[in-house]
């Protein structure tokens, strides 16, 4: 298990992680999303002790990061795929982290091919490896003693659409095994296709986190008009939040005094004929993602843990 509980930092005057809470539970894959500059990186750091929080704590299987005897058995990390030494082979530096580790030198070979590095690309120099491939070792080196969790900042960068395929059903088998896995990524869609749950940070602070069923399940009502300006200008009137779909139409959040009855009589006494109205269907995450971190300089808390 991965809890991080009111984290908070600051640099200078600027609060960049404000009482950050999650957990992430074994079985599962969590995404942890949000704008760039919202807190994620610092927030991965705190947890894996690479930074210290002024506030709050961060634990893996029950304790912190710095008082876990040998970290990679438990956890392993990516944080940045770029920070390996570019002289050395893949395979050497497979040997080192299996060495750090404590693990045997078979579990070089094991990875190696468990992450599409095996052959002549295991002896290849890692400063000529392209950005996937290096994507590839770093996922290696995460994985090299076995950990019970995994904490990965931008994994799929650089991977092609075999790599990320091959990613995804990577990692949901070392849930399914009943591992733990932390994700931040800006792939919206293929964080949508990997994970079980979610955390969304915006300005430094938890927006949402929950379910991926739950926070995808939409209760709002789509609406669109033959005069849409019309439209929305009747919706501010009545204090309605609404947000504008990439196709066009408008959807309003639920309101229990604002139901499809409600707007379809509004509209009428507004003089805007409508030409849908119908209950949403669920909500896609970059709909989610940006109804949520969008230019928040306050943002709405939206909490569905069950």
């Amino acid at each position: 298990m991965i809890t991080a509980q009111e984290l908070s930092k600051r640099y200078g005057p600027t609060t960049v992680v404000h009482d950050v809470s999650f957990s992430c539970e074994p079985g599962t894959i969590t995404g942890f999303l949000g704008p760039n500059g919202a807190g994620k990186s610092t927030t991965l750091r705190m947890i894996t002790g690479l930074t210290r929080p002024d506030r709050g704590t961060a634990t893996i299987d029950g304790r912190a990061y710095a008082e876990l005897g040998n970290p990679s058995r438990v956890v392993g990390s990516l944080l940045d795929a770029s920070a390996m030494h570019s002289g050395r082979s893949g395979r050497a530096t497979l040997r080192i982290a299996a060495d750090l580790a404590g693990a045997g030198r078979g579990e070089v070979d094991r990875v190696l091919e468990l992450v599409g590095l095996s052959g002549r690309a295991a002896d290849r120099r890692v400063g000529a490896y392209s950005l996937g491939m290096r994507q590839r070792l770093g996922i290696g080196q995460a994985l090299i003693a076995r950990p019970r969790a995994l904490i990965l900042d931008e994994p799929a960068n650089g991977l092609d659409p075999d790599g990320i395929a091959w990613m995804r059903t990577l990692l949901r088998d070392f849930a399914g095994s009943g591992g733990t896995v932390l994700l931040s990524s800006h792939l919206l869609g293929e964080v949508q296709a990997t994970v079980d749950r979610l955390v969304m940070i915006a300005s430094g602070r938890v927006v949402a986190h929950g379910t991926l069923d739950d926070l995808l399940t939409s209760t709002g009502v789509v609406v669109r008009a033959t005069d849409m300006p019309a439209l929305r200008t009747m919706l501010d009137r009545v204090g309605a939040t609404h947000h504008l779909h990439d196709d066009g139409a408008v959807l309003v959040e639920h309101d229990d005094d604002l139901d499809a009855e409600r707007i379809a009589r509004l509209a009428s006494q507004a003089g805007v004929l409508l030409v849908e109205l119908r209950h949403s269907d669920r909500a896609g995450l970059e709909q989610l993602f940006f109804s949520l971190t969008g230019g928040a300089g306050s943002p709405q808390t939206l909490e569905t843990v069950r």
